[in-house]
């Protein structure tokens, strides 16, 4: 006997990430358990709270993110599954089943990251005060609470809704604030989309990252990643298990079974680490100098004498400094921040062994091999193999 095919509206803005894995969570739950819906998502994938629309469908999973959205449904006699992020206070809440984001469990994610590389300064960089970023003032405040049960002060800092207009203001004020924080601060950005702003602004007032400044982001939103010179670490969150839960929600409905309204808290899958948090406690500055410009150019074939030229030091000086302050030399250095970059394009990128090679500065391929089987007892293919079904986990 078939099933019976229910039509479900989803209502998302799926040009962000967020919504887009959500998406994807829910079409996870309907593939395995062999479940077809009548789907219904706008063809721009964005939902127009400006149409009308008539409800004419068996159930509905929503993003109540979006307080349009939410106010929508406010009244619709319809089985209603709410996703979204998790509140400070449970009066806060839907009176329908809920899936959250776990704001708490997020920003702790992150703070204990950035403990664990010696941060013991902290800064929040937000958003404004708005109905539509309800979530991002939630994480605010557990940002606050976090720091303060853990005896440390907070610096925290909105900024400005950034548009064409305001773009070149909004990156000078938010300058002016990175300047103005101590050396080694670790700054949580309320999403990836902020700490990109973050990480333009040193760009532009010449602040190092991670060697003066660490920075870590939310969403783990890869077209972000693209623009940004310094890779950035991130918070991936459970997006995808909170759209397969949404979906096992409603198809319980379906089959008679009865659903409390009460929120279930999806926590992050993981903290993506990469350059941006890659902090080293060194007091050096010339060490700190020579990382910086390693990091820089490292995949551009540079030389230890480059190195030394640069900071106009002589190599017996720095590589005692290196010795003191790493336990390496500048020629290892070098290396692995070259590997490094061939670890993230061999996870993160579909180019080829040859090209990855050269874009580290091996131009011989076979080198390449040599020297990675070395440093990492397996080959770059085996590598890539193993460590990008890891990432899919």
């Amino acid at each position: 006997m078939q099933n019976k095919s229910y039509r479900v509206v989803l209502l998302f803005n799926a040009n962000n990430i967020y919504d887009r894995q959500i998406l994807k969570g829910i079409g996870n739950f309907l593939k395995a358990n062999n479940i077809h819906w009548n789907i219904y998502i706008s063809e721009t994938m964005r939902y127009d709270t400006n149409a009308p629309f008539y409800f004419d469908c068996d159930g509905i999973i929503a993003n109540f993110d979006d307080p349009d959205i939410q106010d929508l449904l406010a009244d619709v006699d319809i089985p209603i599954i709410g996703v979204g992020s998790s509140h400070h206070h449970d009066s806060n809440y839907p009176k329908v089943p809920y899936v959250a984001a776990d704001n708490f469990a997020i920003i702790e994610s992150a703070f204990n990251h950035l403990c664990s590389k010696g941060i013991n300064k902290f800064a929040f960089y937000g958003l404004p005060l708005n109905r539509s970023c309800r979530w991002a003032a939630v994480r605010e405040q557990f940002f606050s609470q976090i720091v303060s049960q853990k005896g440390y002060e907070g610096f925290i800092y909105q900024g400005t809704s950034t548009s064409l207009d305001n773009w070149q203001d909004s990156l000078d004020k938010l300058s002016k604030w990175l300047l103005s924080l101590p050396v080694n601060t670790g700054i949580i950005a309320v999403n990836d989309a902020r700490a990109h702003h973050i990480l333009q602004a040193c760009d532009r007032v010449e602040i190092k990252i991670p060697e003066e400044l660490c920075l870590i982001g939310i969403d783990n939103e890869e077209v972000i990643n693209d623009l940004s010179m310094v890779s950035l670490s991130t918070v991936k969150q459970g997006t995808e298990e909170m759209g397969f839960e949404a979906a096992k929600l409603l198809q319980k409905i379906f089959n008679k079974g009865k659903v409390a309204t009460s929120p279930r808290l999806i926590s992050p899958k993981k903290v993506i680490e990469r350059r941006s948090t890659d902090y080293r406690s060194i007091q050096d500055p010339y060490v700190i100098q020579a990382i910086h410009y390693i990091r820089d150019y490292a995949c551009k074939g540079i030389k230890v004498d480059q190195v030394t030229s640069e900071l106009q030091i002589s190599r017996s000086n720095l590589e005692l400094r290196f010795k003191t302050s790493l336990g390496k030399t500048i020629h290892t250095v070098i290396h692995e921040e070259k590997f490094n970059r061939a670890k993230y394009l061999l996870i993160e990128s579909s180019l080829s062994i040859q090209a990855i090679s050269e874009q580290c500065g091996y131009p011989s391929v076979q080198y390449f091999y040599f020297l990675f089987k070395k440093f990492y007892a397996m080959t770059p293919k085996d590598f890539r193999s193993k460590f990008t079904n890891l990432n899919l986990l």
